[in-house]
């Protein structure tokens, strides 16, 4: 008999998002959790600003917002710290910070500020370094110059 495509997914090892297999070998739902804080800004649609999933934190994208006044920073470099800060406010939230990152995606309007990203990521992250991909995009909510996301993994 040939076996299911759910039994071959978790035999290899590929579990369906919010799955984890049990003892049995079977899928079961891993609750999720939603992580909320007035020290980033609100969520300006229909996402949350983190969701826990078992021991990974998935940071939704953040743009250069203000959290008290909603208003976008003025400036590249402005942005950019401003983008990192709200990361790092989400995360707090979480009870986690910056440093359990695996992986960040930076989404740059004009790539001739990915060495500005660079500069600014170091005042925020600890070696090892998260993975990272940079993307250039034609235009971000809020007419933003940058935005990121991250995925944080905590033990």
């Amino acid at each position: 008999m040939r076996p299911s495509r759910e039994t071959i997914r978790v035999r290899a090892g590929i579990i369906g998002p919010f799955r984890t297999p049990n003892f049995q070998g079977t899928n079961t739902a891993m609750p999720k959790a939603v992580i909320a804080t007035s020290d980033a800004p609100s969520a300006i649609g229909t996402y949350s600003q983190a969701v826990r999933c078992g021991d990974t934190i998935y940071l939704s994208g953040q743009i250069g917002l203000d959290p008290a006044t909603m208003q976008l920073a003025e400036g590249i470099d402005a942005q950019i710290k401003r983008v990192f800060d709200n990361l790092k406010a989400v995360a707090a939230a979480a009870g986690a910070s910056l440093d359990a990152a695996a992986k960040v995606t930076v989404y740059l309007t004009d790539l001739a500020h990915f060495a500005k990203v660079n500069e600014a990521m170091a005042a925020y992250f600890t070696q090892p370094y998260p993975a990272r991909a940079a993307v250039g995009v034609a235009s971000l909510p809020r007419g933003a110059l940058v935005e990121a996301d991250a995925i944080l993994v905590i033990e």
